[in-house]
């Protein structure tokens, strides 16, 4: 029974997640965020997604010509341009928790005129810029209780200082990014900043000598993962818990391998401390290395052989050396361990150490098979799971050392995480299935004690700004009713821990969820050539005026119950059937709802709506229709890539062309709509300096720049454009996509036809 009681702990233990990063002082690990170039209406999910994966420091400059529209005028609140939200960004790190790295002046690289204004700023100029800022962020900082903790420069005059150097700057587009970043962190100082995460979309006419609009980063426009998000994966789930010992760590002797010599491309370094020591391994080498270390052991001050290290081609390990196994090491909560005990070595690289309710469990990247070594003062009293599944280990009575495989991790990043029951413990406390909690609702969560002593003598340590009420279940268990604040973000985890005397028994990491997510299946997106969508804001989809076309809205139940809703969808000038629909969404489910949207009086062009639910959440959600003949074009404007400028747009029922005020009217998209295929590049077409002033003429759009105007027509499948002047060359050619093919005519220099056809099935 003891045997089968410790197995069930320590199934827990190693499904348990790992724990909260380690508080300053530490190593520094960034991000740059740069929020002016992104969607407002992102900036939540991408910052969650940060949080998420352990980085816990966002760096971002303030472009200076960005929030200054004229001099004395600033916009920090987005008045102007949701990107301009500043403040809203800082709110959201602070409800994060996670800490701010300001650039307040210029250069931005790649910014128009490196983010200095129009006209050359002197010192009076400056000093009102710094203290628009000051006035702003003073209140923000960490000994505030805010998330700003670090300023470049000497110049506000706020409550933060410098970021620690040297700051070591590591693109995620860099196909050698974790060996650089790895031989940043194995100098143990300084901070490790990451570039080109997230994609990065410039407002129309702010990127400085260039025509891009797009700069492609690790994580696309809609949140999807590209393979370069690896690296700093693994490098956030190292410093979660390393990074407040990094500062002890001191280099060591240098070690050398059994053969003789380290191969070309290997390189390897020890650093030591009384508490942890690590072997740094990075292989840029084109194979395998494979070999014993010889390294110095700090605790006997002899020398150690770390036997059968493996380090793959391009790949790179930390490898715990002498890491205690109480407090002082990376477990906070190992206050059960000796100070004789440590982790001699292990051969994968070790990520996270808990310890609850007996059990010792240990997280690795583990590219390939690997062992660990633990120095104990007692003989485990119970089973090892290594990967989920009960695994044999060597235990030498001799020594009192437990040798325990490591299978190679399959879960991204390698991680494998193995826990071994060290001790049946006198007092235990579970949380009984809990999954997940409800933004701004009451969620209950079961909990189960050991002994009615120990559930009498407990409590819940929740977030602050959680509240927590408890009521008797059974003597041994008892049931919490916890509410969730209602701006708690979606995605971001809550830590959960249960103790008793002061000693905390078992721990739990939820992740929070709107009650209700709903999603639009026609909602179109702003094209980036073939590959990159940006969804638009609010959600947007066509519709024929007379004839009506549904639209289908998913609604996904994000509770553990079956919820019954109420949605009732209503607009000026739009008329739906059914007005109002009930539907019931099994627990953590989704289904869908049809509507049959219709303009009345056979009105065309863009219509705003609200889809309004009740039941069991309470949401109003601003929708769009654009209303269109069923056959003839109609010309429509809206903000779609969120930077307060609208784009203009041409639509037919087979294609879709858009077009921007900025860079003398750049094309942007030509999208044919039945398999939604942009056929222009990232960066569009017929960019130039300038601003167009573009109005609508029927069917048409006139463009009008300096000295010159553009007309543009959409009629079914074909575009022409036709300009007072020599058209501007568009390096577009044509070419087929699919089963849609582009054809080009140029009859003279000031007119180009485009036509979009579908080859017969």
């Amino acid at each position: 029974m003891r045997v089968a009681a410790l197995l069930l702990l320590l199934s827990a233990a190693v499904a348990s997640a790992p724990p909260a990063a380690a508080p300053a002082p530490e190593y520094v690990l960034a991000v740059e965020f740069p929020y002016y170039l992104y969607p407002r209406a992102q900036w939540e999910r991408e910052l969650v997604w940060l949080k998420t994966i352990g980085v816990p420091t966002v760096e971002f400059s303030i472009p200076w010509n960005w929030h200054q529209l004229q001099p004395g005028n600033f916009d920090f609140t987005g008045r102007t341009s949701p990107r301009r939200d500043l403040a809203g960004f800082i709110r959201i790190l602070r409800r994060l928790g996670l800490r701010g790295w300001v650039r307040p002046l210029p250069p931005v690289p790649g910014w128009d005129n490196a983010a200095w204004p129009a006209i050359t700023p002197d010192a009076a100029a400056e000093r009102a810029w710094l203290k628009e800022l000051g006035d702003l962020l003073a209140t923000q900082t960490e000994a505030h209780g805010g998330p700003i903790a670090f300023v470049e420069g000497a110049t506000l005059a706020i409550d933060a200082g410098p970021p620690p150097t040297p700051v070591t700057v590591v693109s995620a587009n860099d196909p050698v990014a974790l060996p650089r970043s790895r031989a940043a962190v194995a100098s143990a100082r300084g901070a490790l900043l990451w570039t080109d995460v997230e994609d990065q979309i410039y407002p129309a006419g702010w990127e400085a000598g260039s025509t891009a609009l797009l700069h492609k980063g690790a994580v696309g426009l809609t949140g999807d993962e590209r393979p370069s998000t690896a690296p700093l994966r693994r490098q956030a789930a190292l410093l979660r818990n390393w990074a407040a010992l990094l500062p002890q760590l001191r280099p060591g002797k240098m070690p050398a391998v059994a053969s003789g010599k380290l191969p070309p491309g290997v390189t390897a370094a020890e650093l030591v401390s009384k508490a942890a020591s690590a072997i740094s391994l990075i292989n840029r080498g084109t194979g395998a290395f494979h070999d014993d270390l010889r390294v110095f052991d700090p605790l006997s001050r002899h020398t150690m052989i770390v036997p059968a290290v493996t380090v793959p081609a391009g790949q790179s390990l930390w490898l715990p050396l002498d890491v205690s196994l109480g407090p002082g090491g990376l477990c906070r909560e190992c206050t059960n361990f000796s100070a004789v005990e440590h982790i001699v070595y292990a051969t994968a690289e070790l990520q996270t150490v808990e310890f609850e309710n007996g059990i010792l469990a240990l997280e690795f990247a583990a590219p390939t098979p690997a062992e660990v070594i633990l120095q104990l003062a007692r003989e485990p009293e119970g089973p090892y799971l290594a990967a989920g599944k009960p695994t044999k280990f060597d235990w030498d009575e001799k020594t009192l050392r437990a040798r325990l495989p490591i299978p190679a991790g399959k879960a991204a990043g390698n991680r494998v995480r193995v826990g071994l029951a060290i001790e049946a413990p006198d007092t235990s406390a579970f949380f009984s299935e809990a999954r997940r909690l409800m933004i701004g609702q009451k969620n209950v969560l079961s909990t189960v004690y050991s002994s009615p002593q120990v559930a009498s003598r407990s409590r819940l340590r929740a977030p602050e700004g959680f509240a927590a009420t408890s009521s008797e279940k059974s003597p041994n268990e008892i049931e919490y009713s916890l509410s969730v604040p209602a701006d708690a973000l979606h995605g971001d985890f809550a830590p959960l821990a249960l103790e008793a005397d002061g000693v905390p028994l078992g721990r739990a990491r939820l992740q929070l969820f709107r009650p209700l997510s709903v999603r639009m299946t026609e909602a179109l997106t702003l094209h980036f050539g073939a590959q990159t969508h940006l969804p638009v804001e609010p959600p947007t989809a066509p519709a024929e005026t007379r004839a009506g076309s549904n639209l289908e809205i998913i609604l996904r139940n994000n509770s553990t119950q079956i919820q019954n809703y109420r949605l009732e969808a209503s607009g000026e000038g739009l008329e739906f059937l059914p007005a109002r629909t009930e539907i019931a969404v099994g627990a953590v489910a989704e289904r869908p709802v049809s509507f049959r949207v219709f303009g009345q009086d056979g009105a065309t062009g863009l219509r705003d709506w609200q889809l309004h639910v009740t039941g069991g959440a309470e949401v109003d959600l601003p929708m769009r229709t654009l209303l269109l003949p069923r056959a003839g074009t109609v010309a429509w404007t809206a903000d779609l890539d969120g930077d307060g400028l609208p784009e203009w747009v041409l639509e037919s029922p087979q294609v879709r062309a858009v077009f921007s005020t900025r860079d003398g009217g750049r094309w942007m998209e030509l999208t044919w709509k039945d398999t939604d295929t942009n056929f222009l590049p990232e960066d569009g077409a017929l960019a130039q300096p300038g601003t167009a002033h573009i109005h609508a003429a029927g069917d048409a759009l006139i463009l009008e720049g300096n000295g010159w105007v553009r007309t543009v027509r959409l009629s079914g499948a074909t575009l022409t454009l036709e300009r007072t002047s020599e058209l501007p060359r568009d390096a577009l050619a044509p070419q087929t996509i699919g089963n849609v093919s582009l054809a080009i005519e140029r009859p003279s220099p000031t007119r180009t036809v485009y036509t979009l056809q579908q080859a017969a099935r």
